[in-house]
């Protein structure tokens, strides 16, 4: 007679591949410890993205486990400052040398030029390692040229974040000299990094040349005008660019005028961000101009200018023949009731807007009442913001009467407009008809199911 013996579930590798994919860290650390033979299913994704917390695993075991760590998380390290002499210090030279690693976040440690650069000789060698993110850490000219350095041999990093340092224009050019030759870096980060004309003059360089970045955020910088307009030049002729964030540089009329001229031939930009940049009603009118060609710009923010009326006109006539661009954000402008009534009109027969933002103009009731209309004949906007506008209580009550009928529009934001009991009242009303929208009131979400 044949012995037939029976093999616990729990004893087969793929049922415990299984259930380890759907633990949480606790659990998975509670089985690793239950039985030794079962480390080889439960410990790999325990280890596979560490976050190094006051509460998470000990120096020892990343070290021992090294291998099988992917994502490594050490921002906001409990100590403050990550020491550049201590022993997690000798685990990251470890782990890049020897280990998988595709994720370093070391944001808001302080490193300093000293740990940029020995993060720079780490990646000289390392081959694993895709994502580097350094926000905050005291980087300054002498760290970012290390870092570049390191650029220029290393062929896998396609992600370095540098945002909120201080490698002014002297690390740029170093970053840029750097980008001519590196094939890989697919995103940039510089926000906040003291970058003036100079430093965007370098990049703008680097840009006509490079053929592998996508993503280039120089946020918060002082590149002004000039600045702008040699990145223009650049966008000329670049042909991988997709998202440009120039928020808060202060390039004024002039410098959207420069950017406007690249707009007419560039063919690879979908995002551009120019908030917070003092550009008036003239740069709004030529930027305007270059969507009535453009065809590939999807999302365009002008958040945090001085549109008025006018260049609100003029955006206007752009979208009644533009077919591309599908976000448009005007908040925190000077646009009132005659901008509102021409964004109305172009709302009428554009077919591709899905968000349009007008939050913190001054459109009042007048507009309220004209952009209700457009509501009932547009059928592609999605999210209409209006807050803080000084609608009043007629103001939403003309908006309820054309969500009774407009079937597209799922989100549209009212908060601080003063619209009383009656305009809740009207708008409860128009939810009970209409079941797919949204409404925001500050922070509160009014809808019906």
């Amino acid at each position: 007679m044949t012995k037939k013996f029976w093999t616990h579930p729990l004893d087969l590798h793929e049922i415990r591949s299984r259930i380890a994919s759907i633990l949480d860290l606790q659990d998975l650390a509670s089985c690793a410890r239950v039985n030794q033979d079962w480390n080889a299913s439960f410990t790999p994704p325990l280890y596979n993205s560490v976050v190094r917390s006051r509460y998470g695993p000990s120096m020892e075991s990343l070290e021992r486990n090294k291998l099988l760590i992917r994502h490594l998380d050490l921002q906001f390290f409990p100590s403050g400052v990550l020491s550049l002499t201590s022993a997690r210090d000798t685990l990251l030279s470890s782990v890049m040398a020897d280990g998988s690693l595709t994720t370093l976040n070391l944001g808001y440690n302080k490193i300093g030029d000293n740990g940029a650069e020995a993060l720079s000789e780490a990646l000289k060698t390392n081959s694993t390692l895709t994502n580097l993110f350094l926000c905050r850490n005291a980087i300054k000219d002498d760290g970012a040229n290390a870092l570049a350095e390191a650029l220029k041999t290393n062929s896998t990093l396609a992600n370095l974040d540098l945002r909120y340092n201080s490698i002014g224009d002297n690390g740029a050019q170093a970053l840029s000299k750097a980008l001519k030759t590196n094939s890989t870096l697919t995103t940039l980060g510089l926000t906040h990094n003291s970058i003036g004309p100079n430093g965007a003059l370098m990049l703008s360089a680097a840009l006509k040349t490079n053929s592998t970045l996508t993503t280039l955020d120089l946020s918060g910088n002082w590149i002004r005008d000039n600045g702008a307009a040699t990145l223009s030049e650049a966008l000329k002729t670049n042909s991988t660019l997709t998202m440009l964030s120039l928020t808060r540089n202060s390039i004024g009329d002039n410098g959207a005028v420069a950017l406007s001229e690249a707009l007419k031939t560039n063919s690879t930009l979908t995002v551009l961000n120019l908030s917070g940049n003092w550009i008036r009603d003239t740069g709004a009118a030529t930027l305007s101009e270059a969507l009535k060609t453009n065809s590939t710009l999807t999302m365009l923010s002008l958040t945090r200018n001085s549109v008025g009326d006018n260049g609100a006109a003029a955006l206007s006539e752009a979208l009644k023949t533009n077919s591309i661009l599908t976000t448009l954000s005007l908040t925190r402008n000077s646009i009132g009731p005659d901008g509102a009534v021409t964004l109305s009109e172009a709302l009428k027969t554009n077919s591709t807007l899905t968000t349009l933002d007008l939050t913190r103009n001054s459109i009042g009731p007048n507009g309220a009442l004209t952009l209700s209309e457009a509501l009932k004949t547009n059928l592609t906007l999605t999210t209409l913001g209006l807050a803080r506008n000084s609608i009043g209580p007629n103001g939403a009550l003309k908006l309820s009467e054309a969500l009774k009928t407009n079937s597209t529009l799922t989100t549209l934001g009212l908060g601080r407009n003063s619209i009383g009991n009656n305009g809740a009242q009207a708008l409860w009303e128009a939810l009970k008809t209409n079941s797919a929208v949204t409404v925001v009131c500050g922070g509160f979400a009014a809808h019906r199911r």
